[in-house]
């Protein structure tokens, strides 16, 4: 007879398949859409109060499922700009935002579903929620992404520093809802998505982003 598997093991495996089961339903309905009952359900839980009993709430399970991605996107994103940096070379809009869209469409992790289901979630949460991101992510979880705006700043000649914040504004939410639509479509096995699995649809989305940033300052009115 196998030993009992220690307490630990056990809450760390429940966890683990509550954050899998909410990521998969934010993803795909939305955190506002999903119950606590519907997330035990789905990770095989008996106790339709396990996400209260493991993380106290629904919002701060999304919290660290936040913290969880930004952990992962972060890292690769830093790695990305260190050998951007260490390589000597002048850096273009094109190399920062780069930088931006790749981790987070890219997504390496232990857990597949992660890469698989995060960047809905975050669209989700962004769009209908944002200050839960500014209470989750801080100024901790974000440092790779304020290192790219920084270098970004000084190649956006003849903006004020408002109007450059403002396209930043709008390279956020279009690199969030391209690569949260990616990534539906990705999800979607039931037929073959040829315009989303191939790379040079991802290079255009960079490409488009960079535009956002260089688009012309428009003329005065009035």
């Amino acid at each position: 007879m196998n030993a009992p598997e220690p307490e630990a093991a056990v809450e760390q495996d429940a966890r683990a398949r509550l954050k899998r089961a909410a990521r998969r339903l934010f993803a795909e309905r939305g955190f506002r859409n999903v119950t606590v009952r519907e997330i035990a359900a789905g990770a095989g839980q008996k106790n339709h109060g396990a996400v209260g009993y493991y993380f106290s709430s629904k919002e701060a399970l999304a919290r660290e499922i936040l913290i969880d991605g930004a952990i992962v996107i972060e890292t690769h994103r830093n790695a990305l700009l260190d050998d951007l940096e260490a390589s000597g070379a002048a850096l273009t809009v094109r190399d920062l935002v780069a930088a931006i869209v790749v981790p987070s469409a890219l997504m390496v992790s232990d857990d597949p579903g992660q890469a698989q289901d995060f960047n809905r979630f975050l669209s989700d949460i962004g769009a209908n929620h944002p200050a839960m991101i500014l209470d989750a992510l801080a100024d901790r979880w974000n440092v790779g992404y304020q290192r790219c705006l920084t270098r970004l700043r000084p190649l956006m000649p003849g903006l004020t520093l408002a109007e450059k914040n403002r396209r930043f504004v709008f390279l956020g939410a279009y690199v969030s809802a391209m690569l949260a639509l990616r990534e539906g479509m990705l999800a979607d096995t039931s037929r073959g998505h040829p315009i989303w699995q191939s790379q040079s649809t991802l290079d255009d989305i960079i490409g488009t982003a960079a535009a956002i940033l260089l688009a012309p300052k428009p003329a005065a009115t009035g």
